[in-house]
């Protein structure tokens, strides 16, 4: 497993380029980031000698296109997508993730159908670039009643989309924060395939109890209850070998320079990855 940085977490970063230093710098050896953006300001071999130089590399790019509205909306995302996925092919990135809210003002089972559709169109486009499509369940309580309608929010509900919309290079985005929310455990990690995980993301919670755990009050790997030994060892165990990305989303701005930060995230990942014994 590689450790990685997004930009959740450190604050008010100058841009991407930053992040890659900063990761670089702190021991990181992924980052996620838009590659497209990444080209667009340096060109692709400036930004390619970027990453070389900081020792990084792109773990997953986000997803650009809207799903969740419009077909109108969607329709226009995919005009890009392409161009997405061939810059982060051209960074060496083979990974694209995207998040399903819990809930939705739609009809819950129109828009299964809708949006299934237009993840599998998404999925086919990123697999002709040899790019895997991870989907992230979302699991805070609070978000589950947040729109008018219930839709997705557990692992095994994800899995069986992931085989609803039948597409090889689609697999899980696997959020240690939505974990925990969902009252999972190693055991259900150890329950999976390694190619059915994508991306994975590290985080922690505080000491509430799981329904009032708020999405946007996430703490530090090693600074609260989620048992992210067993997290951890379990991938492991599986023999996932991808990045583990960290991603703090919090109410207010979190406090510190983007290198004290930085500082930081390196202190808690060596703690927990100490911690699970590796």
């Amino acid at each position: 497993m590689r450790r990685g940085l997004s930009v959740a977490g450190l604050g008010a970063l100058e841009n991407e380029a930053e992040l890659i230093r900063l990761a670089g710098k702190h021991g990181f050896r992924t980052v996620d980031v838009n590659a497209h953006w990444l080209i667009g300001q340096f060109g692709t071999e400036k930004a390619r000698a970027l990453l070389a130089e900081n020792g990084v590399e792109i773990g997953s790019i986000g997803l650009p296109v809207d799903w969740r509205t419009t077909e109108e909306t969607f329709l226009d995302g995919m005009k890009i997508l392409g161009e997405h996925a061939a810059a982060a092919r051209a960074l060496g990135c083979t990974r694209c993730c995207t998040y399903i809210l819990p809930s939705t003002d739609y009809p819950s089972a129109h828009f299964m159908a809708v949006a299934t559709r237009r993840l599998r169109a998404c999925a086919q486009l990123l697999g002709v670039y040899g790019i895997r499509f991870g989907l992230e369940f979302v699991g805070p309580h609070h978000l589950r009643t947040r729109w008018s309608n219930p839709f997705i929010w557990t692992m095994e509900e994800t899995l069986d989309w992931i085989g609803a919309i039948g597409e090889g290079n689609v697999g899980l985005l696997l959020d240690a924060y939505h974990w925990h929310t969902n009252g999972l455990k190693a055991a259900d990690i150890e329950a999976l395939r390694p190619e059915q995980i994508v991306h994975v993301h590290l985080n922690d919670a505080p000491d509430v109890p799981v329904e009032q755990a708020l999405d946007n009050a996430r703490l530090y790997p090693g600074e609260g209850v989620i048992d992210l030994t067993g997290f951890l060892r379990a991938l492991r165990k599986i023999g996932y070998d991808g990045p583990v990305a960290q991603e703090i989303l919090t109410q207010e701005p979190p406090t510190g320079t983007p290198e004290a930060l930085a500082r930081h995230s390196q202190a808690c990942f060596d703690q927990v990855f100490g911690a699970a014994g590796f």
